[in-house]
This record gives C-alpha cells, structure tokens and sequence, in this order.
C-alpha cells in the first residue's frame, strides 16, 4: 500500500493540504462535498499536486510541512519551482551569505541543491519521532472532540483516538467545531477501553490536576514534551471526561502523570484548553510556520525628522494652537518628543509631510 500527501486548490484561491491511502477516492470525496470541514464549502476544488510516499508517516509529515508553507512557496511547488522553494526555505538572516556565497564562486545551480537537501533534511528529522496520540477517554460532547481536534492540529497533532464517547461516533457537532481541522476527526479510531486505545504505546502519560492517590513520576507539559522527542516507541497522552476528568484506574494505566501549575483555588480546565496546552510544547520542536521575518528600513535621519516638525511647528503657529503663549515651549516639547518616540523611516516621514502640505494647501474642489 501506498500513500499520498495532495495539494488542492479551492474555489476561494486557498489551498488545502491532505494525506489519504486512496487519493483519487479522497479527491473525489472533497469535489462532491462529502467531507465536512474546509473544503465542504470552498468547492469546486482541483488537485494541484501530490507525491506518492511508502509509509503514512512519511505522507503525514509531508502534509504537515506544506501546511505551514506560505503562498508562494505552495505555488512554487505547484510549479515544482525548487530554485524558489529553496530560497524561500532559507531565514533572511542567511541570505546575506548566501550571496556571499554565490559571488565567492559557488554557483546558483549548487547553491539550490545545498539548500534543498537542507530542507529535505530538515523534513527527516523532523519525522524521526513519531507525534504524540492523543487520547479522549469517554469524550462527552461532539463539539469538544471538534475542538480538541482544531487544538491539535494548530500544532501539527492529526492522530486522536477515542475510548467510548459518549455519544458515539462520528458525531455531528464536532465538524463545525473543528474549524476545518477535518483530517484529524477523518482518522480518529474508536475504542471501547483505553488499554485498547493505547496497546500500541511505550510511554503513556495521563493529564491530571487532581491528587488521585497514584504514585507516579509527575511531569510539566515542557518535560514530557522533552521526553517524547527523545523517548523510543509511539507517545499517547491521556485525557478525561469533561466533567470529571480521568479516573483513578485510568491514571493507573499511564507510566507518567502531566500536570501544570494552577490556581489551587480554580483548576478547571475545559478539554480543548488542555490539549493546546500540551501540543504547544510538543510543537516547539516542529518545524511550523511562523510571521515571516520581513527587512525595516532604517529610521530616517534626524534632518529629515526636524525638517518634519519645524514645518509642523509652523502650521501649528499659524492657526494659534500655542495657547496661552505661556505653554508654548512645554507644548512644543511635548510635540516634539511624541514624534520622535518611533523609528520613522524616511518615507514615512515623506508621506506626513505631504499631508501636512495638504492641510496647508487644499486644493480647490
């Protein structure tokens, strides 16, 4: 069996990332609007690209990496466009020697395929842990598991498994809830006793605030973060029932218990709140995207800036805002110091000269 990781395009011009063990089927569920979530009502969508992969993993860590991919990069790959890929994969800090490197003799050619296999790289370290499970133990109402599920994978988490919902499943409320996050309740397994649903993992941690009188080694969201980075064998982490959290005999089942400090006075977490909280710090070794770095211009040089404020002052001057004339040079030291705080650059400077010119001389209408 193969796998595949897609790149749709929806009729908003978005994209959306997937991975399926049956593309065509998986493609032809998202065009007829058979699955809920993001693309149900972005439709028609198109399958733009796909790469076939051995291992679901390997598809998964795929889809997770393009999600977080801005725009142009999306639609260079679209175009397998690698020289744009690559230095798009490259921090703006480094640019600087990158082009340090091409004038010293490096060619573009090398330079591209150094910085692929960066990124490829990357990309396989990433995957060398596989993700926490994460595990709700007799879930009460749909619209939490949407939830917990839209938490998820806002951190690059898409396998939950369920042990004896309440309502059963699948359930109609979690979609909407889920804002979009449908891969995760797609592939969410049901199991009827957490034994079942966590037979598979070597390190098992339940999320508690609660003393229940269990001996076992405590551990904060960032420890056990630490530990499942560099733990072998699959992670899950257990969490409870709404209302009353896990129970005793499901705390027992786990090797360790992952807690937060809280108002002693008020630990009431709800159930999506505390799965964010635990897949942020896991998240914090992924590689997921983040505001891009972007170039400021320097401020503009004091000339500039007093140049500005003399023609400020003028106008000022001019339609007797300096009253009582007593308060005139503690006003202008106000003004002055206001403009001054910020770092304007030189254009920004420009454009307020040329409103104040504008206020000065309007134009005849």
């Amino acid at each position: 069996m193969s796998f595949s990781a897609y790149l749709l395009r929806c009729s908003d011009g978005s994209y959306y990332a997937g991975h399926t063990d049956d593309l065509e089927r998986r493609v032809a569920q998202h065009q007829a609007g058979g699955l809920p979530g993001y693309t149900h009502d972005r439709r028609p969508v198109e399958l733009v690209w796909s790469e076939s992969f051995a291992t679901r993993d390997e598809a998964l860590a795929a889809e997770q990496q393009i999600k977080g991919w801005s725009r142009t990069k999306k639609e260079a790959l679209i175009a397998s466009d690698w020289a744009t890929i690559s230095a798009l994969a490259i921090p703006p800090a480094e640019r600087d020697s990158r082009a340090l490197r091409l004038r010293s003799g490096l060619t573009e050619v090398e330079d591209v395929e150094t910085s692929v296999r960066a990124e490829r790289s990357r990309s396989t370290a990433a995957t060398q842990t596989k993700p926490p499970v994460i595990v709700l133990v007799r879930p009460q109402l749909g619209q939490n598991i949407g939830k917990a599920a839209r938490a998820m994978l806002n951190f690059g988490l898409t396998e939950m498994r369920l042990v004896a919902p309440r309502d059963g499943w699948p359930n109609p409320e979690a979609g909407p809830a889920a804002s979009g996050a449908d891969i995760v309740l797609e592939q969410a397994q049901v199991f009827e006793t957490v034994a079942e649903a966590i037979a598979d993992c070597s390190n098992v941690y339940a999320t508690t605030v609660r003393k229940r009188g269990v001996t076992k080694p405590v551990v904060t969201p960032v420890e056990a973060a630490d530990e499942i980075w560099k733990a072998p064998g699959r992670s899950a982490i257990l969490f409870g029932p709404e209302r009353s959290g896990l129970e005793t005999d499901d705390v027992a089942i786990a090797r360790s218990i992952l807690t937060v400090p809280i108002n002693p006075e008020f630990g009431s977490l709800n159930l999506a709140q505390a799965v964010i909280l635990v897949a942020y710090e896991w998240s914090k070794g992924q590689a997921l995207a983040q505001p891009p770095a972007v170039d400021i211009d320097p401020p503009a040089p004091q000339a500039e800036l007093d140049g500005m404020i003399d023609q400020l002052d003028g106008m000022l001057d001019a339609a007797g805002f300096f009253f009582p004339p007593d308060r005139t040079p503690a006003t202008r030291r106000t003004l002055r110091t206001m403009l001054t705080k910020p770092g304007w650059n030189s254009q920004e400077v420009r454009t307020l000269r040329g409103v104040l010119s504008a206020l000065a001389n309007p134009r005849q209408r």
